[in-house]
This record gives structure tokens, C-alpha cells and sequence, in this order.
């Protein structure tokens, strides 16, 4: 052992720790036969090597730096209850325990947000880390360690850095996950010491795959190649705030709106609320589309942290007060619509002062990320919360004017800030790269490729541009490339004890900008918008790229906080927040983004409270439960009635619509009418939108012949040219979501546009209206599914189109096959769908595989937090072939959720295993 880390002999594990060490030693020799049976690298691997990363959960330790001993007790599904006497130690057996069950996570993570993952992976990674380079989060995150941070945090920082790095004293790669051992056939990577700016730096990982609507931007400045200023617009329809209502209702805005009517339109008012009004559109849009073509293709080389950015991922969190739940206190729910990842984003976890005092202030409980100390989500003594991405729009586009070193702006030559950042790479030679910026810190993405520059050269703009001289690039505003306080918010949340500190310690959470609902023990509901969200011009509403040289485009300040709407009690007796528009645009100054989510889960979820509330009058835990599960397809309802009178010449199809018949539009896994259904939905969106759109945004490998088009459009002639898509399967467009129900929503009323016509393929008929169309659908989605589940449509069921694969980063998705077989888990068949309150969401242009999930569920009880429910997606383990590795997952996918203990005599009588740290 280590010398500062030695276990204490004498202890035996209990009944329960045999069962699992059984189970475990069971679980290591299949795997080890397996791998002697005919695997090349089997011969180096043993029962020692897949072993030795497994944590010690019972017995003591040794941990030089703790101030007094520390309780680590485990329950039956691994998740750990810390107790401790002060701050300090609590936080450092955080990072100890943590570092035992997930360190390789922790350590592939701190490498994505530093840009260094060309050192554990070798040259594969190196695009990637030059564009996180150039965002520079790990140098972003040490300046707010060092001039931002609040000197607690830092000391709570330090303390849970000191924590890991006693896990690692000593250790070998093997001696810390199995991933390790893989890795050191071709590296000899070795991990370094844990440092408290790694820990900050997983927050701007978390800001940049929740930062709003650059996506959307982006998209929309591709699609002007192919489709006019109308055609975006239909794709991009009003919010409709009159049948999907806003998070704030009866919120506390009114005085901020008052002003702003008797003062008039100021600077960051609202702007245009369409998507191509904005006077950029002329200007940039159509010389952004190469570049945007390329810059695509950067994004997409970044790996992930917590989740896609795109339309249709989401999350749900309400909260109901006493007035109408059965305990007579509020009901807190929530599940964030994330990536699927193994293992599971989020690692839940309590952290128990023994006795609340100032040297010890926290008893808190909830879902943590590992690498990072404190709750991000969870309940204390006192007070629950939930978050949800608000999507407000913190990100810019900028076309900026090259010129030498230097760019245009306001009619004057600036100079770039440029460093030098040198990639190491494993198994090869370094590569030092030059990262510009902006006077204002905007780095110039278009140096990540070489493509970027050329067309840069070569897009066309109007007169009132710029001449292009060097070339143009694009640069990125984001409130994240600003040192923030985040950090120093996660602890003020953990201790927040009423409504003034919750809020106080909400006006910290300045990047990534979400949604935060409230509930008391003291029985108080309440929400509130935090954030850095930037003001604009009136000339910009930051729909689509901006022309950087022109002074205009520039952001002109921030909403203050006091500004920024929230609710508190409203009579209502309920908030829902699942990604809708924050407020109603006529009630509200400020342009918080054009690209809300549509409120399709929103609304549904609304409407289920309101029907329980009419019904029984009381809402209790299980009905919040049953209300997360709710698989229930809106499209459907609005577009079955309409496929059922359609007539069908062929019998086979017709076989297929009368599974539509009788219906309830319940999106279950075993439904063989949600299946046929979901096909039919995929071929309208293909048939009507996805084969109009530019290459840019369709599935990578679908080759279509289209009209030529040149710098202004299609070319009015019969020439045809063969163009390929260009996008991964999972973010290609149209995607389905619930932007994709509003657009076939308004159109629906219009039978006879362009939209629905389709010319023939095959033997497959030309539509020339809307029902025609749907009819073509019908008869792809029957041969479609006839193709993938077998021609007797008794056999046919939502599940075996719709299935989640849990894929280990990094080696489970591009190491050796058989490294894959280990460390991956799945299929399972889901049910729920695109844009249903159980988001199981799919891309419709890509296929029926799941690609977000809800990455975990709770429901917290005020009455009794005892009995409050939580479920992860995986597991507590990151080790492949724990007993906790996806132990919760069939759990999980049946919408179980596992009792939470809080108090002392809850975790106490669910206590599986205990370790002591001693100092």
C-alpha cells in the first residue's frame, strides 16, 4: 500500500460484502476465460489486473491531511454517505471517494476541457484539442481560481484536490481502472496529480454543451445556399405562447417592463423575434455558409460532456405546492435530458457534517459530478432544487474582416492577441499551434481549419461588406470565455437554507445560464433565471451570424440580476420548467433568445398536474414518478386522425394504418403502433423538409440529385448535380423535435405548399399536396419497417426500433472490438420518444436509436425527505464489472426509482458497507 494510505487489517466485511465479493469474483472469472479463449490480448490480462482497480469500501484508511476521521458508508447500490466534522475533510473524502469509483472519467474529462487528450489517446485527438485550445476553458478556469473565486471555494477546492490525489499516492495505471491497463499497450501515459482548476474547468465543459442556440445559428446561415428568407422562417415558426404557456406567469418582471415602456426601446431591447429579419442576413449569411460548412465540422470532432447541443434535448423539472400534494408540503421533480454515457454523467452521492456548525456547515445530498466537490442537484436540510437548461442565448457568431494580423473593426485595422500553445501527442511529435484573438477576447475558430480560410477567400457578400483582402474569419462570443463565480454558487446552493439564499446563491450561477425551481420544508415553491445573458442592439437579435466589423453587432452590457424574471408562490400552485420560453415576449424587455424549445413536454407535463389536481385534488410522490414516465406522443395526436383517412391502395400498407386505429398515442416499448407511427412521422419529415435541405445538414452518406445552385441559389434550369449529406446521424436535421411539431403544425392548414410536394422515386408516386404526401410516407414506413422488423406486423414493437446502447468514452467507442465488448453495456428497448415528458430522444433524420435520455430521475418529498425517490442511468462505479457498474440501468428503464436516505437513521438502516478514513 501507499505509504499514506494503509488499510487497517483486522476488519471483515460483513454478510452483504461476501454476497458481492462472490458475486464479483464470479463476475471476474467468466470475464478472464473469456478473454484467454481466443482474445490477442487475453494472455497479458488476469483476474488481478480487472481486480486491482476496485475500490475498499469497508476497514479503514489512512489519509495524511484529515483533521479527524471520516465515515464513508455505502448502501446496497454503492452510492456513498460522507461524514465528516469540517469542511475540509468532508470535501477531501469527497475527492478520495470519488477518485476510487471514477477516476479514469475524471481524468479522460479534465483532459477534453484542457485540450490535452492527444497525451492519453495519441494523434486521433489532435483537431479536437486545438479547437479546445483555442477556446482556452482550462486557462479561462485558473483565472477565476485565482482573482474570482471566494477564498472558501478555493480551500474547499484544494481540500478535494487533496482527496484524489491521496487516492492516486502510489498507484499504478492498473491499480486505478481496467481503462488504464488497456492504454498501456500502446502508452505509457501516467496520471498526474489533481489540481482545483481541474475541477473548475468541468464547468465550462457543462457551459459549452448547454450554451443555447449556436446551433441553430449555425443552421440557419447553412440553409440560405438552398432555401429563401421565407423558407427559414417556416422552419423556424413563432413560439406559441398562446396554447404552450411560459415558465413565469405570475412572476416578478412587471416593474422591469414597466420601464422599459415609459423610458421606450433602449439598448438590448427586444429585437426581431423571426429568424431572418435580422439585417445580418444580408450581409453574412450568405458568405457564412462554406465557412459555417467547415466550422460544422470542427464542433463535431469535440467530444461531448454532458450532453448534445441541439433541438430536442431538453429536461423537465417541476414543483407542486403542499396546497395540492398529499404530504400537505411541495413535491420537487427532475430529470436532465442528456447524452447517454457510460458511466453515467452524474455520480450521486451525500455529504454529511455531523454536526452543522461554522466548522462544518454542510448536510446535503444529491447528484454530484465527479471531479468536481459540493451537489449540483439535490436537497439540504431545508430546501430542493432542480435545474433545466434555459437555453438563453449566450453565444455569438462573429464574420470578422482579415487583414494581415490583424481584423476590421469600426473602420480601423486591429491587432490579434496571439499565443502559442504547444499538443503533445502520445506515441508521436508535439504540435504548437497559434490561437488568436480578438481585442475583446473572441478567438478566431476559423485558424482550426484550413478550409475555413480558403473559403473565406471565396464567399461571396454583398456591396455592403467589406473587401475580403486576406480572407474572412469567424470568431465566438461566449459568456463562458469571461471569468465567472459558478463555482462558488454550487457551495452557496448546498447550504442555502430559505428563498433569499437560494436566490442569492442562483445570482452566482452566471455560465451555464438554467432554470433553477425551488421547494421548502417550510412549504414555499418557487423559480428563478440566473445567468450572465447579454444585451443587444436593436439591429440584432442573435439569430444568425453577425458582421464583426460593424460596431452595431457588438454586445452592449448584460440583464442585471434583479432583472431577470423569477416566481415565487404563484396562486397557480405549480412551476413547470422543461425548456419553454422563459417569459412571454410581449412582457419582457430584453431578447433572452429566439430559439426557445417549444413547450411540447412543458405542456403535456402542465396538463397532467392540472388533470390530477381536478381529479383527486392531491398529487403524491408515485404520481410525480408516473408523470416523468408519461410516453405520450403530441405529434401523433395531431397528425393520426388525419393518416387514418387516407385512402391506400395497397393492402400491406393499409395492414399497417390499422394498427393507427384505436390508438392512445402511448409511445410504449412493446407497441407496435408507436413503431409504425414514429416511421411514418421520420418519412413525412424526410419526404417534406430533409431532402429540400442542403447537404450540409443531412445524414452524412444520403446522396440525393438536386438542383445546381450558385452563389445566389438554385440555378433555374434541368441541371442536376449529386450531393452527399454531410452530418453524423444523431445531429443531422430534420431531427424530429419539437421545433419539426410546430412546423408541420402551422403547415398542416395548407395543404397545397411547396412543402408537401415530393417528386416520384422509383415506384414510389410524386406528392403533389399534403395528403398525397402522407400517403407516400405510409407506404415507405410499412416497406421501411417491413425491411428492419420482418413483414408480420404482429412481430413488429416500438423497443426493437428504439434502443439504448451505454458505450464506455473514449475505448468503448473507438478501441480494440473486443476492449468495446467489455466495457460497453446494452441494447435495451425503451419506450418514450421525441419530445414526450420520458424524452427518450432520436433523431429522426438518422434512425430510431435512442441518443438522449433522461441521465437520471428524483423526486424530492419536503414533508419527509426520507422518503423522496432517486434513480441513476448507470451506476456508481466507472469499473467495468463492479456489481455498481449499470446496476441501476433495468431499474432505471422500467421507471423504478431506489429509496434516498438523508437522515442519520435512514442511511444508517440502509448502510451496506463502512469505511473509515482516519488522518
Amino acid at each position: 500500500m501507499p505509504p499514506n494510505t494503509t488499510a487497517t487489517t483486522g476488519d471483515k466485511p460483513g454478510k452483504s460484502g461476501r454476497k458481492k465479493g462472490r458475486k464479483a469474483r464470479l463476475i471476474v472469472l467468466v470475464l478472464v476465460l473469456a478473454l484467454i479463449g481466443g482474445v490477442a490480448y487475453g494472455a497479458y490480462w488476469s483476474i488481478s489486473t480487472v481486480r486491482a482497480s476496485f475500490p475498499q469500501t469497508t476497514g479503514s484508511i489512512t489519509l495524511q491531511g484529515l483533521s479527524g476521521p471520516v465515515d464513508v458508508k455505502r448502501d446496497g447500490n454503492g452510492i456513498p454517505q460522507i461524514y465528516a466534522s469540517s469542511d475540509e475533510d468532508l470535501f477531501m473524502a469527497q475527492g478520495f471517494v470519488q477518485a476510487q469509483d471514477r477516476f479514469y472519467e475524471m481524468d479522460v474529462r479534465r483532459h477534453m476541457t484542457s485540450g490535452r487528450l492527444s497525451e492519453m489517446f495519441g494523434k486521433g485527438q489532435v483537431k479536437s484539442d486545438e479547437f479546445l485550445r483555442t477556446l482556452g476553458w482550462d486557462r479561462i478556469a485558473k483565472e477565476e481560481y485565482d482573482t474570482k473565486l471566494s477564498a472558501s471555494t478555493k480551500k474547499y477546492l484544494d481540500a478535494y484536490a487533496k482527496g484524489v490525489n491521496a487516492y492516486l499516492q502510489g498507484k499504478d495505471g492498473e491499480d486505478i481502472s481496467l481503462e488504464y491497463a488497456a492504454l498501456g499497450f500502446t502508452n505509457d501515459y501516467k496520471p498526474a496529480k489533481w489540481t482545483p482548476v481541474d475541477s473548475v474547468s468541468w464547468l465550462k465543459a457543462m457551459a459549452w454543451d448547454l450554451r443555447g442556440n449556436m446551433q441553430d445559428e449555425i443552421d440557419r446561415a447553412l440553409m440560405t445556399s438552398r432555401l429563401g428568407p421565407q423558407q427559414i422562417e417556416d422552419l423556424y415558426p413563432e413560439y406559441p405562447y398562446g396554447r404552450n404557456k411560459p415558465i413565469v406567469q405570475e412572476g416578478q418582471y412587471s416593474d422591469v417592463a414597466k420601464a422599459f415602456q415609459q423610458g421606450g426601446a433602449t439598448s438590448g431591447s427586444q429585437g426581431t423575434t423571426g429568424t431572418t429579419g435580422s439585417s445580418t442576413s444580408s450581409t453574412a449569411g450568405s458568405a457564412l455558409t462554406s465557412q459555417l460548412a467547415g466550422l460544422y465540422k470542427v464542433l463535431d470532432n469535440v467530444p461531448t460532456a454532458v450532453g448534445v447541443n441541439g433541438q430536442g434535448i431538453g429536461s423537465n423539472s417541476w414543483v407542486v405546492a403542499g396546497k395540492y400534494t398529499i404530504t400537505g408540503k411541495p413535491l420537487l421533480a427532475n430529470d436532465p435530458h442528456l447524452s447517454a454515457s457510460l458511466p453515467s454523467v452524474w455520480y450521486q452521492m451525500g455529504l454529511h457534517c455531523r454536526t452543522v456548525s461554522s466548522k462544518c456547515q454542510y448536510d446535503v445530498t444529491g447528484y454530484t459530478f465527479a471531479g468536481m466537490p459540493g451537489v449540483i442537484i439535490g436537497h439540504n436540510g431545508d430546501i430542493a432544487w432542480g435545474m433545466t437548461n434555459s437555453g438563453v442565448d449566450v453565444t455569438d457568431l462573429y464574420l470578422e474582416k482579415l487583414s494581415g494580423n490583424g481584423y476590421l473593426y469600426h473602420g480601423k485595422v486591429r491587432p490579434f492577441k496571439s499565443r502559442e500553445e504547444t499538443i503533445k501527442v502520445a506515441g508521436g511529435k508535439s504540435k504548437t499551434i497559434v490561437v488568436r484573438q480578438t481585442a475583446d477576447g473572441m478567438p478566431l475558430l476559423s485558424d482550426r481549419d484550413d478550409e475555413l480560410v480558403q473559403v473565406g477567400r471565396k464567399a461571396a457578400v454583398n456591396t455592403a461588406a467589406p473587401d475580403r483582402g486576406d480572407g474572412y474569419g469567424i470568431a465566438l462570443r461566449w459568456t463562458a470565455l469571461d471569468p465567472g463565480t459558478s463555482m462558488d454558487a454550487v457551495f452557496a446552493l448546498d447550504k442555502a437554507a430559505d428563498w433569499s439564499d437560494f436566490r442569492s446563491a442562483a445570482a452566482l450561477f452566471d455560465v451555464p445560464s438554467q432554470n433553477l425551481v425551488y421547494a421548502s420544508t417550510d412549504n414555499h415553491i418557487g423559480y428563478t433565471l440566473p445567468g450572465r445573458i447579454p444585451t443587444r442592439s436593436s439591429v440584432d437579435d442573435g439569430s444568425i451570424p453577425a458582421p464583426g466589423w460593424d460596431s452595431k453587432y457588438r454586445w452592449t452590457g448584460f440583464i442585471k440580476q434583479d432583472e431577470l424574471p423569477y416566481e415565487y408562490d404563484p396562486e397557480r400552485g405549480y412551476i413547470v420548467t422543461a425548456n419553454q420560453a422563459v417569459v412571454d415576449k410581449d412582457k419582457y424587455p430584453y431578447t433572452l433568445t429566439t430559439d426557445w424549445g417549444y413547450g411540447t413536454r412543458s405542456q403535456r407535463i402542465t396538463d397532467l398536474i392540472e388533470s390530477k389536481i381536478k381529479g383527486t385534488g392531491k398529487i403524491s410522490t408515485d404520481d410525480m414518478r408516473q408523470m416523468q414516465m408519461d410516453n405520450s406522443s403530441e405529434i401523433a395526436k395531431l397528425l393520426v386522425p388525419k393518416l387514418l383517412k387516407i385512402n391506400l391502395d395497397d393492402k400491406n400498407v393499409r395492414e399497417a394504418q390499422k394498427l393507427l386505429e384505436g390508438w392512445d398515442y402511448t409511445q410504449d416499448a412493446d407497441s407496435a403502433a408507436a413503431a409504425y407511427f414514429n416511421s411514418v412521422w421520420r418519412n413525412v419529415l424526410k419526404l417534406a423538409f430533409g431532402n429540400k435541405l442542403p447537404k450540409e445538414l443531412r445524414v452524412k452518406g444520403q446522396c440525393l440529385w438536386v438542383d445546381k445552385i450558385d452563389n445566389t441559389g438554385p440555378v433555374d434550369d434541368d441541371a442536376k448535380v449529386r450531393e452527399c449529406g454531410q452530418r453524423d446521424a444523431d445531429q443531422a436535421q430534420p431531427d424530429g423535435g419539437d421545433r419539426w411539431f410546430e412546423v408541420v403544425r402551422t403547415l398542416m392548414d395548407k395543404p397545397d405548399s411547396d412543402w408537401w410536394k415530393t417528386p416520384k422515386s422509383g415506384t414510389r408516386p410524386e406528392a403533389k399536396n399534403r395528403d398525397q404526401l402522407f400517403a407516400r410516407a405510409m407506404i415507405d414506413a410499412r416497406w421501411e419497417l417491413t425491411a428492419k422488423l420482418g413483414k408480420d406486423i404482429d412481430t413488429w414493437s416500438w423497443g426493437r426500433l428504439h434502443r439504448l446502447f451505454l458505450k464506455n468514452q473514449t475505448l468503448g467507442t473507438e478501441g480494440p472490438e473486443f476492449l468495446q465488448y467489455v466495457l460497453n453495456r446494452g441494447p435495451w428497448k425503451l419506450s418514450g420518444g421525441e419530445a414526450t415528458v420520458n424524452a427518450t430522444g432520436w433523431n429522426a433524420a438518422g434512425g430510431y436509436g435512442v441518443v438522449w435520455v433522461p441521465s437520471m430521475r428524483m423526486v424530492v418529498n419536503l414533508k419527509d425527505l426520507d422518503k423522496s425517490k432517486w434513480i441513476n442511468l448507470t451506476g456508481a462505479s466507472g469499473h467495468a464489472y463492479s456489481a455498481h457498474y449499470t446496476d441501476q440501468t433495468s431499474k432505471w428503464v422500467k421507471g423504478e426509482l431506489l429509496p434516498w436516505s438523508f437522515s442519520g437513521k435512514a442511511v444508517d438502516a440502509s448502510t451496506s458497507d463502512t469505511l473509515v478514513l482516519k488522518p
